[in-house]
């Protein structure tokens, strides 16, 4: 069973999109949630660039921000690749560079992991344990179930405009002994419309979670 200072809902943000810092974190405040920002500095897909693109990308002074209003800040690694398409050192160095750029900007180094478009790899778990993280997080749409799961292994339920009705319907089949943990993109997301998340629909879903006390928190409160 989960025990009662433990959160029963997680919520993690990817992909460093501008709005988690000018609405989502300052709304999730006001409602006394935690959650987690998961931080990449996207390169690639045309120009679909971090440094570039500030429409749609956090700079760090707002990663910075986010992490000053309490929310946690964990590891997308550097250009957001799949840890199965790159090698050894290539994905130590992609997780060492956002720790980097933490430190450069006084946010402490990240405790927990988010792999790159939810492709989790056996190749990249002994690399995350030399890099000190025991918390992982992945896709799956289901539960994750604590002592039976692996903790590199958290499964996730990826929310967007289609997928509204799985936001209630994992809560609604949630064990007792279960955690929900939802991934979000933009709210809203201007470069991948595919996991889109509207501002009303959202704020919806934030209410529900409120109204029905759940403890909200994020994926370091997960960790012993």
């Amino acid at each position: 069973m989960n025990s009662a200072s433990q959160p029963s809902v997680i919520l993690t943000f990817d992909d460093a999109i501008s709005n988690h810092a000018t609405f989502v974190a300052p709304y999730l405040k006001e409602l006394g949630f935690g959650a987690t920002f998961y931080i990449t500095e996207m390169h690639g897909e045309g120009t679909n660039h971090f440094d570039k693109d500030k429409r749609q990308y956090l700079t760090w002074e707002h990663i910075r921000e986010i992490h000053d209003l309490g929310f946690e800040i964990g590891n997308h690694t550097a250009h957001h690749s799949p840890v199965h398409s790159v090698d050894r050192p290539a994905l130590m160095e992609a997780i060492a560079y956002i720790e980097q750029r933490c430190a450069e900007h006084g946010i402490p180094r990240p405790k927990t992991f988010c792999f790159p478009g939810g492709a989790e790899h056996p190749s990249a778990l002994p690399v995350l344990t030399e890099c000190g993280y025991a918390l992982a997080r992945g896709c799956g749409d289901r539960a994750f179930r604590p002592g039976q799961d692996s903790p590199l292994s958290v499964p996730s339920y990826v929310i967007h405009e289609a997928s509204e009705a799985l936001f209630y319907q994992a809560l609604e089949t949630a064990k007792a002994d279960e955690i929900v943990v939802f991934t979000f993109h933009g709210v809203p997301d201007y470069n991948h419309p595919w996991v889109n998340t509207p501002r009303p629909m959202f704020e919806k879903m934030m209410t529900h979670l409120h109204q029905t006390g759940r403890l909200v928190g994020a994926m370091r409160d997960l960790l012993p």
